[in-house]
Formats: structure tokens, C-alpha cells, sequence
């Protein structure tokens, strides 16, 4: 990939004029503190920005762009930078804008449950400022602690407990958004339903950062429920994975907020790799585990459903053993496990992650014929390019998290596993990206999942609303 020339590159005057709008507060250009912003968490993928500005208003950010536009300089958007496919980070040399010093609630209505926020604001500060009130977010990821709402709504995050409340396309109201040459779309609106004109902040739900940068968002945030519970179970087939799913929608369905699934090799690196893989409360490893969570508002009633469904799972053998967290801090425990598997994955070495998703019943066999495929080039085992390949992700939803451990990046490692795992989900009908996006990991492999019609649809929005090209370029859409 070439840097494109019609990109300037930045000079003093230009770093003179931000320091002007943002204050040399909001300005970085020292090459140690730097470093961090010019790299994702998994270090894969690396950039090289010679600054990063910290805008803490719309306003500022409105004139960054607007000038930005004017001299054809490129920019990122990055909040918590959390993402997996390369998204928030820079390619070249692109200006890093980073929403942390936007981290302000602007308004909560205790009534409606709808929430006003600034972009920056951490998912898991807005949590527990709702948990005082009552109410939850209605989204929840293992990335919580530093994520921000802007960065989940620009990447469409799904989470943990999207087959409970549904995707941010449903439960995000409004959007503030600076558009490439400055002007801000204010569409912050705590409307449930209107119907005039165009649902215009669908464009930017899910768009990362190709079409503007989000400032403010408004969400409608859910009752929290005053009865949790969680139980862990140890399955020995996909196929019971699958009753037992199948199952918890017909016997538990109005309370049932999470089923998580996992398998022995993803509970094997979190013991090996993480503190809290010694809190696993079976006695016996199992082929597959499943994490189950309820949530409702009578709790009597809500243990007596979930004890008659795991009675009658354990009675006709679809489950071989199982535990019920007791408390607060068990429950804490058991989600533990299943969020501590991607950390437990990147500690594992070089690790090669797909977010696809597809219909259920095919659901595990990408982990078994993707490991079968790496067999077939006897690339997988000891002395080998890959050491395992686990699955884990949300049975709800069909998506699964596919993860391929490698002693390292490479060109080569790449190319065995590439394409073959976008033509599997292609032929299985299935999206090569469920959650995480497309960054620059797979923007040149949409048509996996997008018609040609479809991809040229988006290239026209994308050079309508920006026609210099400045915002995330090299990312989201196919640069062949």
C-alpha cells in the first residue's frame, strides 16, 4: 500500500493552527507519548502519526476538520482504540484526533431511560453512572473499562448482551456528528419515534470514521434488572450446545439476557495465561462450556424458570455438569472466565482473530474444518506455523469469535488462512465481519459478504460526504 499524494503532509504552520483552536494542551507531537496512540492493543497494526489532537468540544472538533478538509491533511478518529482490525489507527502518517477529552454526560432522562453523552465517554463510566439511577447500558463488551460509546456506535459494537437488548442501529436515538468539512449534523435527538425524512444517523452507526467523526450520542438506556443469574455448564457435543439454546428460548425466554459459549481449548489458555482461570468451578474439563445469564425482576420466579431448565438439561443428559453463581461476586467470577478469553489469546502468542458470523447449526464446524484445513498444509502442531485454533463468541447471535494461534505474524501465516476462511463463511452464508468491523484487516475482502451494486453504493456515499478522501483513508472500503 502506497501513500497517497494527494494527502499533504504536515508542517509547522499547520501544527501552529491547531495549537490555536485546542490549546498546546490538546497537542502531541512528542515521539514517546506518541507511541501509544500510533498502535492498536494487539500491536499488529502500526502507524505513523507525527501528532494527535485532544479536542474537548464539537466546536473544535468542527474547525479541526473544517481545515483538515481545506488542505487535504488525513485524519483518524480513535477513542479507546480497543478495536481489532486496524480501524483507529493510522496507516501513514495521518493526524490522530482523539475523543478522550469529550467525556462529559449531557443529559439523563429517568423517565424515557434516554442518555445524552459526549463521544469520549468510557462505556463502563456511563454503566455506573445508569447503575445509580436504575438503568443499564445496553451495551456491554470485555473492552468496557476503556472503550468509548463513540468508537462502539462508529464500529457497530454487538457485545455480550445484544440478544437481550438488540444492536446500537436499534437502541441509539441520536447522533452528533462533525461531517469532513466542518459541519455538524445535530441529530442528538431522545426521540423513540420519528418519521420525518431519512434515518440519517444509521450512515454513521457502524460507518468507522469514514464519514465524519461522531461527537455526541443519545441511547435509551434499559431498566436494570433487580435479579441476575448466571450458571456455567459443561456440554460434550456442539449439538447439545445447540438444545440447550434452543431450549433457553422456550423455556426462559423474557429473562434470558446472555448465552456464551466456549471450548476447551479457549478455557485451556485462560488457565494457563490469566489469574482468573483458577476460578473455573467445574471439576472436569468439558469439549464445550456455556455461560448462561438471566435478568428480570422478580427473583423468586426467575430462579424457579432457570432451576426447571437446567433440571430438565441435566435429567435427559444434554448437559453433563453445571453450577448456579450464588452471589454477586460468583457471577462476577464466572463472566470473568468468558471475558478474560481474549486476553488469555493475545497472551498466547501471535493470534490471528475472525469475527464471522453465520447460522447456527454450522456455527462450530469454521473452528473444526478451519483446523482441518491447517492440518491439510501441515501447518498446525509442534515445530509448526500454528499451535491452535479455538472458537468461542455468542450462540445468540450466530457469531463466533474464530482465533488461530501462530508463533508469529507473517506474509505466509497469513496466506493459509486467508481466504480460505472468508470463502468457508461466504459459502455458509454468513458475514466475515459479525462485530468488530472491517478497519483495514478486511475492507478488501467485502465482497465476501457485499454485492458489487451494494460496495459501489457505498463508495458513492462515502465520496458525497467526503470527497477529498480525508477521513480513515485506506480503510473500511475496498482500496483495489
Amino acid at each position: 500500500m502506497k501513500r497517497r499524494d494527494s494527502f499533504k503532509k504536515l508542517t509547522k504552520e499547520d501544527v501552529d493552527f491547531f495549537r490555536s483552536v485546542v490549546s498546546s494542551s490538546g497537542v502531541i507531537e512528542d515521539a514517546d507519548d506518541l507511541e501509544h496512540f500510533n498502535h492498536d492493543w494487539m500491536r499488529k497494526y502500526r502507524g505513523q502519526s507525527k501528532l494527535v489532537l485532544k479536542p474537548s468540544t464539537t466546536e473544535q472538533v468542527s474547525k479541526i476538520l473544517a481545515y483538515c478538509n481545506k488542505e487535504r491533511l488525513a485524519v483518524v478518529p480513535q477513542g479507546g482504540n480497543t478495536g481489532l482490525v486496524g480501524g483507529s489507527v493510522p496507516v501513514f502518517d495521518e493526524i490522530i484526533v482523539s475523543m478522550g477529552n469529550m467525556n462529559s454526560v449531557r443529559s439523563f432522562d429517568e423517565v424515557s431511560g434516554a442518555l445524552v453523552c459526549d463521544a469520549g465517554s468510557i462505556l463502563e463510566v456511563l454503566d455506573k453512572y445508569l447503575e445509580e439511577r436504575g438503568y443499564i447500558m445496553p451495551l456491554d463488551l470485555g473492552a468496557k473499562g476503556s472503550c468509548h460509546i463513540g468508537g462502539n456506535v462508529s464500529t457497530n459494537a454487538g457485545g455480550l448482551r445484544l440478544l437481550r437488548y438488540g444492536s446500537l442501529h436499534g437502541t441509539v436515538l441520536g447522533l452528533e456528528v462533525v461531517l469532513p468539512d466542518g459541519t455538524i449534523l445535530d441529530n442528538l435527538s431522545t426521540l423513540r419515534k420519528d418519521n420525518t425524512g431519512f434515518d440519517l444517523k444509521q450512515l454513521f452507526i457502524g460507518s468507522e470514521g469514514t464519514l465524519g467523526i461522531v461527537t455526541g450520542v443519545s441511547i435509551l438506556a434499559p431498566k436494570r434488572s433487580k435479579a441476575i443469574n448466571v450458571a456455567l455448564l459443561g456440554l460434550d457435543t456442539f449439538d447439545q450446545v445447540q438444545a440447550a439454546f434452543k431450549r433457553s428460548k422456550e423455556e426462559l425466554s423474557e429473562i434470558l439476557s446472555a448465552f456464551e459459549f466456549w471450548d476447551h481449548g479457549a478455557i485451556g489458555l485462560v488457565k494457563e495465561h490469566l489469574a482468573v482461570g483458577a476460578n473455573d468451578p467445574l471439576q472436569s474439563t468439558y469439549p464445550f462450556y456455556v455461560l448462561i445469564e438471566t435478568s428480570g425482576s422478580n427473583k423468586e420466579h426467575d430462579d424457579e424458570k432457570l432451576g426447571a431448565y437446567l433440571e430438565g438439561l441435566m435429567t435427559e443428559g444434554v448437559v453433563q455438569d453445571g453450577v448456579v453463581a450464588q452471589d454477586t461476586t460468583q457471577i462476577q467470577k464466572l463472566w470473568a472466565i468468558r471475558e478474560g478469553i481474549p486476553e488469555a489469546c493475545s497472551k498466547a502468542g501471535a493470534i490471528f482473530k475472525y469475527d464471522i458470523s453465520m447460522p447456527v447449526p454450522v456455527l462450530y464446524e469454521a473452528v473444526q474444518d478451519m483446523r482441518s484445513h491447517l492440518e491439510s498444509l501441515n501447518a498446525i502442531g509442534k515445530g509448526k506455523p500454528f499451535t491452535s485454533v479455538i472458537g468461542y463468541g455468542h450462540v445468540g447471535d450466530g457469531n463466533l469469535h474464530l482465533n488461530v494461534a501462530a508463533k508469529d505474524y507473517s506474509k505466509e501465516a497469513t496466506a493459509m488462512i486467508e481466504p480460505y476462511v472468508f470463502e468457508w463463511t461466504a459459502k455458509h452464508s454468513g458475514s466475515i465481519s459479525a462485530e468488530h468491523g472491517l478497519g483495514i484487516s478486511k475492507n478488501n475482502h467485502l465482497h465476501y459478504s457485499k454485492s458489487q451494486p451494494m460496495i459501489e453504493l457505498m463508495k458513492q456515499f462515502k465520496n458525497m460526504i467526503d470527497p477529498q478522501g480525508i477521513m480513515n483513508p485506506y480503510k473500511y472500503l475496498p482500496n483495489k
